[in-house]
C-alpha cells in the first residue's frame, strides 16, 4: 500500500527563487526561457496553441530597441512574420483605451485571403486579451455586411486597400484613434497597383502614430515607399534570403520540352493524396492546367482573381478541408493561404525573379513539418533556372524526372511500408481484425501458396491510380536532348479527329486536350498523339470511348460556338481567327506518333528557337 507524500515546496527547500533561470543539467549554463519578453496573456496564447518557442523574426522583434520606433520587418515566407506583428502591436494594446472612435491597429494587406489569415492569426495571438478584437473588412463581398463589425469599433482592423479606402471616404470608418499602420507584404502591394488608396489611407491617418511595413524582401520600389511612410525606421529581420526554412528540400526535375505536363502527372501519381500547391505564372494557365489534371483523374481546383469570392472560399475551404488535394494557383491568388501540412509546393514555370522562388516554396515546411519544393525544368530552361536558384542562395538536387517505373515502384513501396506499419503496431483489442476475419485467413493460406496469396493482397492494397503514368525521355547532357526514350507498349487502337483550332489561333497542345476533354466528356489518359499546325490539330481517341466522344463532341460548344469537331479524313479545313497569344505552360506530347486514317504516319512539325515552360 503507497503512502502519499506531504505537499512540499521542494524549489524553496532546494533554495530557488521563483524567478531564477534554469540551468541546463550537463552544462550548468542558465538556459533561457523561450518566451522571454512575451506579455503574459500572449504568452498563455502561444502555449495553448502549442508552440514551445518563438520563431527568429519574432526573438528578433522582442530583442529589438524598438520603444516607440517604426519597423521594418523582413523576414521569409512562412517565418511567422504575422505573429511578429502582433507582439509589435501588443504592449498599447494590453492597456485600455476608453473613449477611441475607431481602431487603434490598423494592418493593410494585398488579398483577401492574406486579411482573413492574419485576422486569424491575430484573434487567437490576443485571445487571451480582455478587450482586444479583431475585424477584417474585404473586397469581394457586399459593403454592406462590413457595417457591425466596423459598429464594434475593433482594436485590431484588418483589410483590403480598396474596401479600407471606400469606409474611409464615406465615413463609416474613422481613423482618428489609429496608433498603428502595417503594410503587409508590402512587395505584392505595389505590384498589384495599389499605390494611390495607399496615399489616400496613409493621408487620412494622425500624424501621431507608429507606422511598420512587413515584407519577406526590401526591393528599391518597397525601400522607397518605406523612405516616405515612415520615418526613423529600424530594420529587424529574420531569417535571410535562402535560409528561411531548413526544412524545405528543393528538387529540380530536368524533363524534354514538352513532357512538362508529363512528368507532374507522374510526380502526383507517386504521393497520391499529399497536400500539393502547384504554380503558374498566368491566370488562364491555373484554369487550363486544373482541367487537364480534373480530366484525368486528380481532386485539383485551381484559385485566380477571376473567380467570384464565394467561390475562391469554398475551393481554398475544400483545399484546407482535404476534399481536393491539388490546388493550382498564380503569385497573387496564394497570397494568405496558409495551409500548414501543404507536403509540396511544384513551380511549372518560373520568373526571373529569386525572391518569387522564395515566396512560392515558403508555403511549404511551415510549423515544423518536412516539405519539397520542386521545379520540373525544360531543359531549354536549365541554364536560367540554375541562375536563379543560385541567386535565391538555394542548393538544389537535380534529378530526372520520374519514369514510368520509378511510379510503379513508389507506390508498392507505400504500399508495402503501411502493411509494414500495420503489422508492428500494438494492437488495439477488436481493431485490427476479428476471429472471423483470422479464420478466413487461414482457410485462404491452406487452399493457397503463401507467396502467391500475399503478393495478391499487396496488388489489390495498392490504391487505384487515376491514370497511367506517362512514359519520359532521358537527359542526355552531351547532346544536348534526349535518348532512350522509354516507350511502354500499348494495345490500345485509336481513331483520329481534328478540330478546326491551330497554332494560329493560340491553340497548343495542352489547350487542345483541355478543350476535348471537356467537350466529349473523356478523361485525359484517352487522348493519344496530338498534332497543332497552323489552322488545325489532329488528336487521337481511344477507339473504346471514340463513338460516344464523337456524339457529344458534335454539339456546338457554349464557350466556343466557332470551333468544329470531326473525324480526320486527311482534308485540312479553314480554322477561324481567334485569340492570339504565346502558348501555354506545357505541351504534352504522346509517347509515339501513330498512323492517320490513311495509314500515313502523323509527323511533328518542327519548331524554331526554344520555348520555356
Amino acid at each position: 500500500m503507497s503512502q502519499s507524500l506531504p505537499e512540499t515546496d521542494f524549489e524553496a527547500a532546494a533554495g530557488v527563487e521563483d524567478d531564477a533561470p534554469v540551468s541546463s543539467p550537463i552544462s550548468g549554463v542558465p538556459v533561457r526561457d523561450p518566451f522571454d519578453g512575451v506579455p503574459e496573456p500572449l504568452r498563455a496564447a502561444f502555449e495553448q496553441r502549442g508552440f514551445s518557442s518563438l520563431t527568429e523574426v519574432q526573438r528578433a522583434v522582442l530583442d529589438a530597441d524598438s520603444p516607440g520606433r517604426n519597423l521594418r520587418i523582413s523576414s521569409q515566407t512562412g517565418s511567422g512574420k504575422t505573429v511578429a506583428l502582433g507582439i509589435v502591436l501588443a504592449n498599447e494594446l494590453l492597456e485600455p483605451a476608453p473613449g477611441r472612435s475607431g481602431p487603434e491597429a490598423l494592418v493593410i494587406t494585398p488579398t483577401r485571403e492574406l486579411a482573413n489569415q492574419v485576422a486569424e492569426e491575430l484573434s487567437w495571438l490576443f485571445s487571451k486579451v480582455r478587450g482586444v478584437d479583431v475585424a477584417c473588412v474585404t473586397g469581394g463581398t457586399e459593403v454592406w455586411k462590413d457595417k457591425k463589425p466596423l459598429a464594434k469599433k475593433p482594436r485590431i482592423l484588418v483589410g483590403t486597400p480598396g474596401r479600407l479606402n471606400d469606409h474611409l471616404t464615406s465615413g463609416v470608418l474613422s481613423a482618428d484613434s489609429v496608433r498603428h499602420v502595417v503594410l503587409d507584404e508590402a512587395d505584392q502591394m505595389l505590384d498589384m497597383g495599389f499605390k494611390d488608396e495607399l496615399d489616400a489611407i496613409v493621408g487620412a491617418l494622425p500624424d501621431e502614430r507608429r507606422s511598420h511595413l512587413v515584407s519577406a524582401t526590401f526591393p528599391p520600389a518597397v525601400k522607397a515607399l518605406a523612405d516616405r511612410f515612415q520615418k526613423n525606421a529600424l530594420h529587424v529581420a529574420g531569417t535571410e534570403l535562402g535560409q528561411a526554412n531548413q526544412d524545405i528540400e528543393h528538387i529540380a526535375h530536368l524533363v524534354r520540352r514538352g513532357e512538362s505536363y508529363n512528368c507532374l502527372v507522374n510526380l502526383l501519381l507517386m504521393s497520391q493524396g499529399e497536400r500539393t500547391l502547384i504554380f503558374v505564372e498566368r491566370r488562364v494557365d491555373a484554369q487550363e492546367l486544373a482541367e487537364m489534371l480534373a480530366g484525368d483523374g486528380f481532386a485539383a481546383l485551381h484559385l485566380s482573381g477571376d473567380l467570384a469570392q464565394a467561390q475562391r472560399t469554398r475551393t481554398l475551404n475544400a483545399f484546407k478541408a482535404g476534399v481536393i488535394s491539388t490546388l493550382i494557383c498564380t503569385d497573387v491568388a496564394a497570397r494568405g493561404i496558409d495551409v500548414p501540412d501543404i507536403a509540396r509546393v511544384i513551380h511549372m514555370g518560373l520568373s526571373n525573379d529569386p525572391d518569387v522562388y522564395t515566396h512560392r516554396s515558403g508555403r511549404t515546411g511551415r510549423a515544423g513539418r518536412k516539405g519539397q519544393s520542386v521545379l520540373i525544368v525544360p531543359m531549354t530552361a536549365e541554364r536560367r533556372i540554375r541562375r536563379l536558384l543560385h541567386s535565391a542562395g538555394i542548393d538544389c538536387n537535380w534529378r530526372p524526372g520520374p519514369s514510368a517505373e520509378k511510379v510503379y515502384k513508389a507506390i508498392t513501396k507505400q504500399t508495402r511500408t503501411r502493411m509494414f506499419e500495420l503489422l508492428q503496431a500494438d494492437p488495439v483489442e477488436g481493431e485490427r481484425y476479428n476471429e472471423a476475419e483470422l479464420e478466413y485467413a487461414r482457410g485462404l493460406l491452406s487452399d493457397r501458396d503463401p507467396a502467391e496469396l500475399v503478393a495478391t493482397l499487396i496488388k489489390l492494397a495498392e490504391p487505384a491510380l487515376p491514370r497511367e503514368p506517362f512514359p519520359l525521355g532521358k537527359a542526355d547532357p552531351k547532346a544536348g536532348g534526349f535518348v532512350e526514350r522509354d516507350r511502354t507498349p500499348r494495345a490500345q487502337s485509336y481513331v483520329p479527329f481534328f478540330i478546326n483550332w491551330g497554332e494560329r489561333g493560340g491553340a497548343n497542345t495542352a489547350r487542345v486536350i483541355a478543350h476535348v476533354c471537356r467537350r466529349g466528356g473523356i478523361k485525359g489518359q484517352s487522348i493519344g498523339a496530338v498534332r497543332v499546325e497552323a489552322r488545325m490539330s489532329v488528336f487521337e481517341v481511344a477507339s473504346d470511348v471514340a463513338q460516344a466522344f464523337e456524339i457529344a463532341a458534335r454539339k456546338p460548344d457554349a464557350r466556343e460556338p466557332n470551333l468544329r469537331v470531326e473525324r480526320f479524313k486527311g482534308a485540312v479545313p479553314a480554322a477561324p481567327e481567334r485569340r492570339k497569344g504565346p502558348p501555354s505552360f506545357g505541351s504534352r506530347r504522346a509517347p509515339a506518333p501513330r498512323s492517320a486514317a490513311d495509314g500515313r504516319p502523323f509527323k511533328t512539325k518542327k519548331r524554331t528557337g526554344a520555348r520555356h515552360h
